[in-house]
């Protein structure tokens, strides 16, 4: 891997630079002395784990941080945001995972929101606003319409506006900030199709995911962070994605899928065919105590609605389910940790935790029974619980009593799953376990599941990562549109034969 070199045509000068930028709050030094270049018609890959400094650099770009030190440049003239509408009227615009737009207002208002023409009477241009905005959209390859309210769009629609949005204030550079985190494989490819056009009009993009497959996809560069610096730079196609990771964590990670083999016990859930009357449709398959089952499909494919139907969240139509060879019925979620069958849901800010509350709360919130006494909470056996918990995942936070929303998503999905390891279960339901969080954090996961199973825990996991699928499932069970499209044990089990059961190619 090449570090410390510069673009291959020495003739290209970068749009934006950074030289030694650092960052420092109280007692932390968020970045240090870190530099990074973007060039024109070029994306950028800004890679690290969760906390290596990457949201610090952005809100520095986008004039919400002034750096403690260092310059920003941009086309050789050194600049200084003093605002956010600054960097704006610089030609710097983010487009972040979660898209910061209104509900309420329509299409084009979002995407003139705060810089709309005036007519000459100093009005808002209402027809000239609806005009541009269809325009834009137009260059995006989309027909939605500007006056419709922004509520009524789905998620990939609201990302196409926050990108007219950045393309209606001339923005030359280009920030995209976990873009694709709530996107299926198609919205992806429209998305890069966008980006691809992006490059054609000369914009420097910065793109910011934890999934190395889509920045080998999209990107010429890389920068990598740790701990706050940039330790490596270079072209991503001449550098291996080990060097990369080695870059990430400081050190080789030879195995990110730590799986321990283990022997496979008894059968202690069946499913016999069950059915959902939207969902999914004859799904029968066993698992046995210590073994881990991956579920793979495409989006849609009713991976998700199945565990949730399992942990009963939705009610299915018809089947049977068997635990320790006895036949139980979950008509809610008590009935199933009641059972012993426990859900890691998907989307773990929203439905897997209360993010205002403080640790030890999250994680005794399923054991209530266990930490009150004479029908009132006792916070000592609160935290006695939650600390017993935090030690065995090593959950890393200054205190229990800080809000679980202040933690890396790593460290959010630990609460998660220790809190439901807090009641005692017999099945674990892993649903994409390692979204969102960088390839330390995958790893830690990753080793405690194989503890888990190690342990005698049955583990059921969803994963669209193809890679965690085979490096961590005994068998996997591939769905596709509802029905089940075969099992396949671990050995010899290849991405291709996967990939074909999951879009019906075999």
């Amino acid at each position: 891997m090449q570090r410390g070199e510069e673009h291959p045509s020495a003739s290209v000068a970068p749009i934006l630079e950074m030289r030694g930028i650092s960052q420092i709050f109280p007692g932390v030094r968020a970045l240090d002395g870190v530099s990074i270049k973007l060039y024109p018609g070029e994306v950028t890959a800004l890679i690290g784990e969760n906390g290596a400094g990457k949201s610090t650099l952005v809100k520095i770009l986008t004039g919400i941080y002034r750096p403690n030190e260092g310059e920003i440049l941009i086309d050789g003239e050194v600049k200084t945001f003093a605002s956010a509408q600054a960097a704006i009227d610089a030609g710097v615009t983010a487009i972040h995972q979660e898209t910061v737009l209104f509900d309420e207002l329509t299409v084009a208002e979002n995407i003139f929101l705060g810089h709309a023409p005036r007519t000459r009477l100093g009005l808002i241009d209402w027809k000239g606003i609806n005009l541009r905005a269809r325009e834009l959209m137009r260059e995006l390859e989309s027909d939605i319409d500007p006056t419709i309210r922004l509520r009524d769009l789905s998620i990939a629609q609201r990302h196409l506006v926050a990108i007219a949005r950045a393309l209606s204030v001339e923005a030359r550079i280009v920030i995209m900030d976990e873009p694709t985190a709530a996107l299926s494989r198609k919205e992806i490819d429209d998305l890069f199709r966008i980006v691809e056009n992006l490059k054609r009009q000369g914009k420097a993009i910065l793109f910011i995911s934890h999934k190395f497959d889509e920045l080998y996809e999209i990107a010429e560069n890389f920068v990598v962070f740790r701990d706050g610096k940039a330790v490596g730079h270079g072209r991503l196609q001449e550098t291996a994605q080990d060097d990369i990771v080695r870059l990430m964590v400081g050190r080789d990670v030879s195995d990110v899928f730590p799986k321990t083999e283990v022997k496979i016990g008894a059968p202690l859930l069946s499913v016999k065919n069950y059915c959902h009357p939207t969902e999914f449709r004859d799904i029968s398959f066993e698992l046995r105590k210590g073994e881990i089952l991956g579920i793979y499909g495409l989006i849609g494919a009713g991976r998700s609605e199945l565990c949730q139907s399992l942990f009963g969240v939705t009610k299915p139509s018809s089947g049977t389910l068997t635990l320790d060879g006895q036949e139980i019925a979950i008509r809610s979620p008590n009935d199933a940790i009641g059972a012993g069958i426990v859900y890691v849901p998907e989307e773990r800010g929203r439905h897997g935790l209360a993010l205002p509350m403080p640790i030890f709360q999250n994680m005794s919130l399923p054991s209530l029974r266990r930490t009150s006494r004479s029908g009132f909470l006792k916070a000592a056996n609160e935290l006695s619980l939650a600390r017993k918990y935090a030690e065995r995942l090593d959950l890393r936070a200054a205190a229990l009593s800080v809000p679980v929303g202040t933690l890396s998503g790593g460290n959010q999905q630990k609460v998660v799953i220790g809190k439901w390891l807090a009641t005692q279960p017999k099945v674990i339901i892993l649903d994409e376990p390692t979204k969102g969080i960088d390839i330390g954090s995958k790893a830690a996961v990753h080793g405690f599941i194989s503890e888990l199973a190690a342990e005698g825990l049955s583990i059921i996991m969803v994963s669209s990562e193809l890679p965690e699928i085979l490096g961590m499932s005994d068998r996997v069970m591939v769905m596709r549109e509802g029905l089940q499209a075969g099992i396949f044990a671990r050995d010899g089990l290849s991405a291709e034969v996967l990939v074909r059961a999951a879009t019906g190619n075999a």
